[in-house]
């Protein structure tokens, strides 16, 4: 099982090669409050003053230290990003038995570890600033050494409260934050440093590694500083578990002092001290505590923890591969002959587009109507419902009829109804038909527009890759659209300019309505002769006394009561009253109080007092009436005129209810259809153009190149893990 950790290595470096965080490796985050010990422990571990130290804080970026054991016996080692061939054979020749590599220095060697050092410092200060400030950037360090057990260590900036130098006010959150982002990677063992000089229940590394690891089953201390404590007092209590239980364990460890730093204490020497101090004053907890302890402890737990996430990190791989190779093939290739490219975009654009209008395109949307559909419901639920819902009778009264009628007669009285009043008002009527037509074609353009982007983001991924050629065919067909627009208009309007040209009387449709309506009116005629009184003879039903006809004094004609309402009002209601009874026998229905023939009213309009005093008549003085009832033949007449305008105004609408979805078709939808490759292939297929569309956007290109590196990082990460046998799972 030793060799997992170097597995897990590998692993570490080949995701730092394309700077990818998607893989969360098996590791060990170090975890404490400001100056609890964590740079001594690590350099402990390493067995070299490698960190930067001093007082107050002092690691200021994540630190991701790769220690790895290499032979004693061998001191020509092999390191994998640094292979050169010689003679057949692969070799790195070091100078020295340990040293190490830094991920941003590329191929360059240290073996000098104070240059280690002096390198972490100006690296930090590079990103960081050299007053406090703290980054989450990291720095990627490989150690190699006979000395060293196989771990991978993640140095993390203390837990603190306050801001110093430049460091912001949420100097606290932003730690812990970036704490967090570690530790709750569930592949990663947290290592929680605490100064047993503290006390335990107060710890901030406990306390943040119980937030992501409740059951503490990734959660180990580490307690430091067993030197410092008070005099009379232990830690035994906290090393046996007694006052918070930690289910990894407790480690006690010593570290250097500051003055054993500047003395220049080395760490084999502090390591002899230290187990030292651990048999004088724990002698039974000695070879549970330490630094080799810990290393070993570690060691183990690593193995252990990536033999359990190894099946799931496999799994992961295989799956992201899957996913960046699907990535990387719709990015497409890069273009080698760019004229079949061309080519081949603009025919499979125009192919989509027009399946999408017939239906059978490949991307089918699902969350609203699109391409034919949304064509079909136009023309069948928005311009159909919109006709039907156009009152044939729409802003036309019943005065507006009547005065039609007046108009078309002239100065004379009309014994018929004219006709022209009923093509008059038909024509009016008619003409309210044309907007809702223009709509419909508006509609249609529209839709066939969105087509369009449609097409580019559904149908088409290829050219997402070429903006240019994208914008030029956008552009192309929205051309050939505007241009085909005004054509369809003109034939819509003239569509309706065709109704209004012919007012069609004899259409079969209209000659039945007009006999239907003719036998109701004889019938309401028969009912009314019915209805008159029995005494009086309905053949001389207007005849005055003596069996002579009424004088023009004593009956208004129908030219008079025009001229009534046209030029002055009635006194009070006998006028209408008269006239109510239309062609009846008005003598017999007077009712009581009312004026008969033979005796003329004083004044059936009241005359202002000059003309009574004998002076000019003015007409313009003669008052407009403000409302009256119409005469039943008035009514009669109207009723004619509305019912043949409804008739013959349904008879249109449902013609052009029928003809405009097939003009906006033929005009428009399959015109475009049919000529939209030629169009393209006239406007976009020239030598000239072919390098400016198939230019590929900066982005594209860097998506393509990422997506690549990422698919090899993967698929090298995939042989590494293949490269474990079973045996080395146990």
């Amino acid at each position: 099982m030793e060799p997992l950790i170097p597995v897990i290595n590998k692993l570490q470096d080949v995701f730092n090669t394309v700077g990818a965080d998607i893989i969360q490796l098996p590791q060990i985050v170090v975890v404490g409050t400001q100056s609890s010990g964590k740079s001594s422990v690590l350099e402990s571990l390493v067995g070299r003053d490698i960190l930067p130290r001093g007082t107050g804080i002092v690691t200021r970026r994540p630190l991701i230290l790769q220690l790895v054991h290499i032979d004693p016996e061998d001191r020509r080692k092999t390191s994998e990003e640094n292979e050169s061939k010689k003679n057949g054979r692969l070799y790195r020749a070091i100078d020295g038995e340990e040293w190490g590599k830094f991920l941003h220095t590329k191929n360059k060697i240290y073996t000098d570890f104070e240059e280690i050092r002096s390198e972490i410092e100006a690296e930090t200060d590079r990103i960081s600033g050299n007053n406090k400030g703290v980054s989450d950037e990291s720095i990627h360090l490989k150690i190699f050494s006979p000395h060293v057990v196989n771990l991978t260590l993640v140095d993390l900036p203390g837990i603190t409260k306050l801001p110093v130098g430049d460091q912001p006010k949420d100097i606290e959150f932003q730690i812990k934050e970036l704490i967090i982002k570690y530790i709750s990677n569930p592949n990663s063992i947290i290592l929680a440093v605490t100064a047993a000089n503290t006390d335990m229940a107060t710890s901030e590394a406990l306390k943040v590694a119980r937030d992501v690891d409740p059951d503490g089953r990734r959660t180990l201390a580490v307690v430091t500083k067993l030197d410092l404590m008070d005099a009379g007092t232990d830690a035994m209590d906290i090393l046996m578990g007694r006052v918070i239980p930690v289910k990894l364990g407790i480690i006690g460890v010593v570290n250097r002092s500051q003055l054993d730093i500047n003395q220049r204490k080395c760490v084999a020497d502090a390591i002899r001290d230290e187990y030292a101090f651990l048999q004088k004053k724990y002698p039974s907890l000695t070879n549970r505590n330490g630094t080799k302890y810990l290393a070993r402890t570690l060691n183990r737990l690593l193995m252990h923890h990536i033999r359990d996430c190894l099946p799931e990190l496999k799994t992961r791989i295989n799956v992201l591969s899957a996913q960046y190779q699907s990535l990387l093939n719709s990015y497409g290739e890069p273009v080698d002959d760019k004229n079949s490219m061309l080519l081949q975009l603009i025919t499979k654009f125009a192919a989509e587009y027009c399946h999408t209008i017939e239906g059978t395109a490949k991307y089918i949307e699902t969350t609203e109507l699109c391409g034919g559909a949304r064509i079909c419901y136009i023309f069948h639920e928005t311009f159909g419902r919109t006709l039907e819902s156009v009152d044939p009778l729409g802003g036309l009264s019943t005065i507006d009829v009547l005065t039609a009628i007046r108009n078309a007669t002239g100065p004379r009285p009309a014994l018929f109804v004219p006709e022209v009043s009923f093509e008059l008002l038909v024509k009016r009527q008619v003409k309210r038909l044309e907007e809702p037509s223009l709509r419909c074609v508006e509609l249609v353009h529209e839709e066939m527009q969105r087509i369009i982007q449609h097409c580019s983001n559904y149908s088409t991924q290829e050219l997402l890759r070429f903006p240019k050629l994208h914008d030029a065919i956008v552009e192309v067909v929205t051309a050939l659209l505007r241009k085909r627009l005004p054509v369809t208009n003109e034939m819509v309007h003239n569509l309706v300019a065709i109704e209004l040209a012919y007012i069609n009387t004899k259409h079969p449709d209209f000659a039945d309505a007009c006999g239907l309506m003719n036998n109701n009116i004889e019938e309401q005629r028969r009912n009314r002769m019915r209805d008159l009184p029995s005494a009086v003879p309905r053949d001389k039903s207007l005849k005055g006394p003596g069996g002579q006809s009424p004088s023009p004094t004593e009956l208004f004609s129908e030219g008079q009561v025009a001229k009534a309402v046209a030029g002055g009002s009635q006194s009070g209601q006998n006028v209408s009253e008269q006239t109510d009874s239309g062609m009846g026998n008005w003598r017999g229905m007077l009712k009581k109080g009312e004026f008969a023939a033979g005796d003329r009213p004083a004044a059936l309009y009241p005359l202002p007092a000059m003309q009574q005093k004998g002076y000019a008549v003015n007409l313009l003085d003669v008052p407009v009436p403000v409302s009256r009832k119409l005469s039943a033949r008035e009514q009669r007449d109207c009723e004619v005129i509305e019912r043949l305008i409804k008739s013959y105004f349904l008879i249109v609408r449902k013609n052009i209810q029928d003809s405009v979805p097939k003009a906006v078709m033929h005009f428009l939808v399959n015109h475009v259809k049919d000529s939209l490759q030629s169009e393209l292939v006239g406007q976009l297929y020239k030598a000239a153009l072919l390098d400016d569309l198939l230019t590929e956007s900066e982005d594209m290109a860097q998506r393509r190149n990422e997506a690549a590196d990422m698919l090899k990082a993967l698929q090298k990460a995939s042989q590494v893990i293949a490269e474990i046998r079973e045996t080395h799972m146990w």
